[in-house]
């Protein structure tokens, strides 16, 4: 009998993705584990491996398709032995053409066991439909223009009158020819999201002439991190800490901890930072922590997230149990993360689920500045550049010391600014008797 394929879940937060390669054509026989494709979610490429044999049948979704929801019937195999070109699936388990359809429906995910077959009803999310108004202001449009206005972001009263359907209906073609985040020439401001709180952000071609900028669609992470850190600077009230350390041990000490380790071992200030930073949640368990709904959750280790600039957005890996960790090992797993973050590589599991975030902008020469909290995370630490300053020791004398400033913001409904100096003194005390760490 066909065996669905379907479009995974790469992650617990996964809704849809984007089919962005297909290495299997129909015709091809194909084995448990052979890679037949590749995903693409907002944070990452990943491989997809066949579960089963058999011979591809058809393929329902064509590469470089976007916003495929999971569990959505992408391809179909036939076992070993049957005609491939007899099997099919049903057309109602198959996605839109159209890329995304956000409508309420539901899809066939075959889940396989002692040779029959369970069958489970899957609803995607819906998206919010654009209000066509009433009476001589109505907008006439179909439905699946509407559904592809609700995702490119355009305001269908642009096309108000002027679609290619009869009296002027607006049809698929019309809003695909549209220019995302086209606006209505008539003045009286966009309509508020569902939340009424959000305003679409669009350029009025009454200021901004269209042939006089070049519009950038936006890509799935840039799309994500737009959402969070706005869900995030409006949901979450942020304080922020800020303290300057002095650096001049930490870099004597990490001098000394590259000279004699093993060659291809090289420790950064940021590993020490990182390292530091875990020591001081386990000696501040109160600022380990996360805000929910149900009740604070104290996390047991340091699960540091470190922010890493990639093309198109920001990704943030996470080093796990950061406290049970030497340097060496902390340096050689950044490394690893950093490189496979820019690559797009990352396993989900290697970027969820940190308790804490550093940001470093020193290398660009940022003397301060203060970060928006990634949720679900308590605080996230923003590290400036290290620079020599003038210091006024205890007896009086001036002398000059290398100066960082770091600034802590702090969620205020888990945190409070008690809490968050505490955790900047035992951040200081490590950072400024590294020998410490070590005990």
């Amino acid at each position: 009998m066909a065996i669905n394929i379907t479009m995974p879940a790469l992650s617990p937060t996964m809704e849809e993705g984007t089919l962005a390669k297909w290495n299997v054509k129909p015709g091809d026989t194909v084995e448990a584990g052979d890679v037949i494709a590749e995903i693409e979610t907002d944070k990452a490429t990943m491989e997809v491996e066949a579960v089963d044999e058999g011979t591809v049948a058809q393929i329902l979704v064509e590469a470089g398709t976007e916003g495929v929801k999971v569990n959505a019937v992408i391809a179909v195999l036939a076992e070993d032995g049957e005609d491939a070109s007899s099997v099919s699936a049903a057309p109602a388990d198959a996605p839109e053409p159209s890329a995304a359809a956000p409508e309420p429906e539901k899809t066939s995910d075959q889940v396989q066991g002692n040779g029959s077959a369970e069958t489970k009803e899957v609803a995607s999310t819906p998206v919010q439909m654009p209000a066509l108004g009433a009476g001589d202001d109505r907008i006439k449009a179909s439905p699946l223009a509407r559904r592809i206005a609700a995702l490119k972001g355009i305001d269908l009263t642009a096309l108000k009158g002027k679609g290619s359907g009869p009296h002027g209906r607006i049809v698929k073609k019309d809003v695909e020819n549209a220019q995302p985040g086209m606006s209505a020439p008539a003045s009286g401001g966009a309509p508020a999201s569902p939340d009424g709180l959000i305003l679409p952000q669009i350029l009025d071609d009454r200021v901004y002439a269209p042939d006089s900028y070049r519009l950038e669609p936006l890509d799935g992470m840039r799309k994500t991190v737009a959402r969070r850190l706005t869900q995030s600077f409006m949901q979450i009230p942020h304080f922020p800490l800020n303290v300057d350390i002095a650096l001049d041990k930490l870099l004597a000490a990490r001098k000394g901890i590259n000279d004699a380790a093993p060659e291809g071992v090289k420790v950064s200030v940021n590993d020490l930072l990182i390292k530091a930073s875990a020591m001081a949640l386990m000696a501040e368990p109160d600022c380990n922590a996360s805000y929910s709904d149900n009740g604070i959750a104290y996390h047991n280790g340091a699960h540091i997230s470190v922010a890493v600039a990639i093309d198109g957005g920001l990704i943030t890996p996470v080093i796990r149990d950061a406290e049970k960790k030497g340097l060496a090992e902390i340096s050689a797993e950044m490394k690893d993360l950093a490189t496979r973050a820019r690559e797009r590589k990352l396993k989900p599991q290697e970027y969820m689920g940190g308790t804490f975030s550093i940001s470093n902008l020193g290398m660009f020469g940022i003397k301060s500045f203060a970060s928006i909290i990634n949720p679900p995370e308590g605080m996230i630490m923003s590290v400036g550049a290290g620079e020599k300053r003038a210091v006024v020791g205890d007896d009086g004398s001036v002398k000059a010391a290398t100066i960082m400033t770091v600034t802590l913001t702090c969620d205020h409904r888990v945190i409070g600014g008690a809490e968050g100096a505490r955790w900047l003194q035992a951040f200081r005390r490590y950072v400024e008797t590294p020998e410490s760490m070590l005990l």
